[in-house]
């Protein structure tokens, strides 16, 4: 070939051989390498935005599901349930969740779970809306500053969610009554808080409550206040009728409690947060004077106390000045006789007089056995005395006596005695015992002998007089009814008695009025006595 292209006179060029390149890419390869590239970014975006697994125990695995239950906060979801298993001694349910990134600051030590179905609870209704949507688990994040990834979920939903503004309070109380977690708290009649917590102390013998008081009414709650349960409803009567007096409608349904400051109580300070107090019963067990100064007695009954109670008041002429602290019994080896102790707490502070502007001016002397012995010596003495008679409740009266037996105090004894006097249902029963004991001594059987030997006499008279008496006293009494008979026809106005009586009674008028006109005409002519009557012309 290039020998004919010399021939034709045509130049053709010479070919250079070219190396190939060792590495060359392939377009096709493009694709598999972006691809790579996004789920390698996506593998690394997932595992940024992935927040902490945490593990929280229930007490059973009710409303959980893996992969569906949800964990929300606010009811905005931050995590998933993963997996739910059994612990190793098959006692609780271990439920771990994935957390979302930015959850993992809520995961600190005070962080609550629970499980979010629907309850009725306090008087709430709650988690209406998981009937419809499924279970959920609840979160409520803790102010603690120390991390932790293993939680213990709650059985009930707090009654209270962290950060909410006011204060809580301790209370201590003997029964829990029909209080509950949520119950609420009144004050003047307005809820202004609920119970949080309850629980049995160490020893068994009293509950402790905590209470939330909500802000701004947490400032009313001072040192002094005074907590009782308002679940019942205070019914009085006196002078001005019945009065019921109760906190709400829900108070009686669930119960509840209510607080309240004396009036008289100075000066008030807020009280700091925690602070505890004594639950009472109701609101004028609660409201009653609070004595420091505290003097014990012991009152010797011989007569029966029942009516009496732990609590009853001690009066003293309608003052309480003090109430019964322990009722006991005693037996007097000497005597061999029974007798029943009273122990009274008296209030001496309730005792002081005042004048016209509330001043203090009259105080107990301060030597209490001189003083109480001189009242002694006037005759004060206790008795029981009868509060109701629909219930039969007793109290201790305190007052002056001063027919009384002389007595004394007794000193000698760790607690002082006072002397008493029997009551007045005591006397009564004296008097009756008395009265039966001198009516036994009257002979009754034989004034009922005497009584029915004169009995049986006047029917014997009775006899007699029926016997021999009766026929002539017939007699009598028809010669009577005679006489009657004869005297009423001589008295009728057509009897001839009566028209003769009449014709005198005429004929008198007649002479009467002839003697009136002789009198007239000789007190005209006194002269006609001596020349006789002087004939008219």
């Amino acid at each position: 070939m290039n020998r004919s292209s010399a021939q034709n006179g045509t130049a053709i060029p010479e070919a250079v051989a070219i190396e190939p390149p060792k590495w060359r890419i392939q377009l096709i390869w493009l694709v598999p390498l972006i691809a790579v590239l996004v789920a390698g970014w996506l593998m690394v975006r997932s595992v940024m935005q992935t927040g902490p697994t945490v593990t929280i125990r229930f007490s059973t695995g009710e409303g959980i599901e893996a992969g569906k239950t949800r964990i929300k906060f606010k009811n905005v979801d931050v995590g998933i349930i993963k997996s739910v298993e059994l612990s190793d001694d098959h006692k609780t349910v271990l439920a771990s969740a994935e957390m979302s990134r930015n959850a993992s600051s809520m995961l600190v030590d005070d962080t609550r779970f629970w499980v979010v179905r629907p309850r009725i609870a306090g008087g709430t209704v709650s988690g209406i809306g998981t009937i419809l949507t499924g279970s959920h688990i609840g979160m409520d994040i803790g102010t603690s500053k120390t991390a932790r990834g293993d939680f213990v979920g709650l059985e009930s939903p707090p009654a209270l969610a962290s950060g909410t503004p006011g204060r809580e309070f301790v209370l201590k109380s003997e029964n829990l009554g029909s209080l509950d977690i949520g119950s609420p708290v009144f004050f003047r009649r307005l809820q202004v808080g609920q119970i949080v917590s309850y629980a049995l102390d160490a020893d068994g013998v009293g509950m402790t409550l905590h209470v939330f008081i909500n802000a701004p009414y947490d400032k009313y709650v001072t040192s002094d206040s005074r907590f009782w349960h308002a679940s019942g409803v205070d019914m009085t009567l006196d002078a001005s009728g019945v009065k019921i007096n109760t906190e709400s409608m829900v108070s009686l349904l669930i119960g509840g409690l209510a607080f309240e400051t004396p009036p008289d109580a100075t000066p008030r300070i807020e009280a700091e947060a925690r602070h505890e107090y004594k639950l009472f019963a109701d609101r004028a067990e609660a409201m009653k004077r609070h004595d420091a100064i505290v003097d014990k007695y012991v009152l010797n009954f011989k007569e029966s106390v029942r009516g009496l109670t732990l609590g009853a008041p001690v009066d003293f002429r309608g003052i309480v000045i003090g109430e019964v602290s322990a009722i006991s019994s005693h037996f007097d080896p000497a005597t061999k006789a029974f007798d029943i102790p009273v122990e009274v707490s008296i209030f001496p502070e309730r005792l002081i007089s005042r004048d016209d502007a509330g001043s203090a001016v009259g105080r107990i002397p301060s030597e209490r056995k001189a003083f109480a012995d001189y009242l002694v010596t006037k005759g004060m003495r206790a008795q029981l005395r009868t509060a109701s008679l629909l219930t039969g409740q007793l109290y201790v009266a305190i007052d002056f006596f001063p027919a009384s037996p002389k007595a004394s105090m007794d000193w000698s004894k760790k607690t002082p005695q006072l002397p008493t006097v029997p009551g007045n249902l005591q006397s009564l029963q004296d008097s009756i015992t008395t009265l039966v004991a001198t009516l036994n001594r009257i002979p009754f059987e034989g004034i009922s002998h005497d009584l029915r030997k004169t009995l049986t006499d006047a029917d014997a008279l009775m006899n007699t007089i029926s016997t021999d008496l009766a026929p002539d006293a017939k007699a009598t009494l028809s010669a009577a009814r005679e006489a009657l008979t004869s005297a009423n026809r001589a008295l009728q106005s057509d009897s001839p008695l009566q028209q003769s009586s009449a014709e005198t009674m005429r004929e008198l008028s007649r002479t009467a009025a002839s003697f009136r006109s002789l009198a007239e005409y000789l007190q005209r002519h006194p002269e006609a006595l001596l020349r006789g009557k002087v004939e008219d012309k």
